[in-house]
């Protein structure tokens, strides 16, 4: 679909750890120009209990912040805005409630993202902000509940990786009562330093050409040392020797209130040193000298994804393609079964439903990804292949989006009772049904044609009507059909079999 009238505002809502933020941009040959942004401080980190619990006063203040959002979207189509939840929402335990409640705030849907993937949108709202860089590129970003780090080249990320470490989670771990001295620091450096070393050996093996830092840490920490003269012969950005002179203030005036710097606001004190102390430690592991700060990050990430999507340039299809290749699917299987169940998709929603481009997609996905875990074992291949689905870092794809690709991948074969509790309503049923049939109608792996096949959604489950002389030759379809029936009944549903004489004139087959 191309991005026409309707969809020249789009929008990002970032649910990050410390703030929430939404961007507003209006498209213009291919590039999007900030027409407004609004940011609240949430600190939604600072809510997490021991227990991972997210409290009640940081879900009000984020409810209340999205109630504000939602005022400015008013009238936005749904494809036109994408939001997005990091760090927090992905480890609090009742995040799933939490997000519940947000999208009725917000009226929109929201997606946790994982956080390589927030790594890779993190360096496309870098690459669009920057200016050009030769060579590769090292970002960091320096959230509230973590840090991503990112080479790529242009705006082509090619090395990602998340760490649980950022400035709201290390202000409270290190300086839960504001105070700062020379001991917490350190202590908060080596913490952050013993992070970055897990990854430090492959990203110095990789290399880069510049270093550039996001997000509101960078910020906070390049206006302190430009704006007060920080850094030597007032080079902008931050360079590690005004980083020693800020870490040093900070130290000597024992909270970041009284530092007494220009350009230090009032939100950003409270967290200030823990960001710092991971700022600090980045520059000592990588080696680095100096950081150029670039605005954009997440939310600009999200909205160049989202207007790539438009275009259907979808990164979502480029990862299931990798994995395909990754896992060597028999490509000839996965063009049968996709065939059959899209062909079988196409007469439970028409194809000028709403509903149909959605299903379709995922429907494909999962067909292509569906035999995955033959490259472990042949046996349960499916709880393989979900497993995977589930676990591994998808460029492109959100929790729910894989929570959801895992759970077709599983209830391909099997029994149906080992799917979680699914909303009757919920059209992931018809896409189990229409890829469980495929699978089931292709087990053969030949290319004989299929008969011609009817299918139905009833009240309470689905119909399938086949030529009875095909079913006669097949008694072995015919025998697995039977046991699908039972195995849809066992959970409530209905599947009837139902056979008809032959095939009428002019059919399609």
């Amino acid at each position: 679909m191309g991005l026409d009238m309707e969809y020249e505002q789009v929008a990002a809502v970032d649910l990050g750890s410390n703030s929430f933020r939404l961007e507003v941009g209006r498209v213009v040959d291919d590039q999007i120009y900030s027409l407004d942004s609004l940011k609240e401080t949430v600190r939604l980190a600072s809510g997490l209990t021991r227990e991972k619990e997210l409290g009640e006063e940081a879900q009000r203040r984020g409810l209340e912040t999205l109630g504000r959002f939602a005022e400015r979207l008013r009238g936005f189509a749904p494809e036109s805005v994408r939001a997005v939840a990091t760090n927090t929402l992905r480890v609090a335990r009742n995040s799933g409630d939490f997000i519940r409640e947000a999208e009725a705030a917000l009226g929109f849907p929201i997606e946790v993202i994982g956080g390589r993937e927030e790594a890779r949108l993190i360096y496309i709202g870098v690459a669009h902000a920057a200016l050009p860089g030769r060579g590769k590129r090292l970002v960091v970003d320096i959230g509230g509940g973590s840090s991503e780090f990112v080479i790529g080249r242009k705006f082509e990320p090619l090395l990602m990786e998340s760490l649980f470490m950022g400035c709201v989670g290390y202000s409270m771990r290190f300086f839960p009562d504001g105070g700062i001295d020379r001991k917490r620091f350190a202590e908060a450096e080596i913490a952050a330093a013993g992070e970055i070393e897990s990854i430090a050996h492959d990203f110095r093996t990789f290399g880069w050409n510049e270093a550039v830092a996001s997000s509101g840490t960078a910020k906070a920490a390049a206006e302190i040392l430009e704006i007060n003269g920080l850094n030597p012969d007032n080079t902008p950005g931050i360079s590690r020797a005004g980083l020693e002179k800020l870490r040093e203030r900070l130290i000597r005036a024992g909270r970041a209130s009284a530092l007494g710097l220009s350009g230090l606001r009032a939100d950003r004190e409270p967290v200030l040193a823990g960001g710092v102390a991971i700022l600090s430690a980045t520059f000592s592991v990588l080696g680095l000298s100096r950081m150029s700060y670039a605005e954009g990050a997440l939310r600009l990430g999200v909205l160049y994804d989202m207007l790539g999507r438009f275009h259907q340039i979808d990164m979502r299809d480029a990862t299931v393609r990798e994995f395909a290749r990754r896992y060597r699917v028999d490509v000839k299987q996965i063009e049968r079964v996709e065939r059959a169940a899209m062909h079988l998709l196409a007469q439970l929603v028409r194809a000028e439903d709403p509903r149909y481009v959605g299903e379709a997609r995922v429907l494909r996905w999962a067909a292509a990804l569906h035999e995955i875990g033959m490259s472990i074992a042949r046996s349960g291949f499916h709880k393989h292949g979900a497993y995977v689905i589930g676990s591994a870092d998808m460029p492109g794809f959100s929790r729910k989006d894989q929570e959801r690709l895992s759970l077709l991948v599983l209830g391909q074969r099997g029994k149906l009772e080992k799917l979680p509790l699914i909303p009757s309503a919920d059209p992931l049923w018809r896409q189990i049904f229409c890829l469980r049939l495929a699978v089931l109608l292709h087990r053969s792996r030949d290319d004989q044609p299929l008969p011609p096949i009817r299918v139905k959604q009833l009240s309470s489950g689905f119909s399938i009507e086949l030529p009875t002389p095909w079913l006669q030759k097949n008694p072995l379809t015919a025998r697995a059909l039977a046991d699908e029936s039972s195995a849809w009944q066992r959970v409530g549903w209905e599947l009837r079999v139902r056979r008809r004489p032959a095939r009428t004139q002019g059919e399609p087959a």
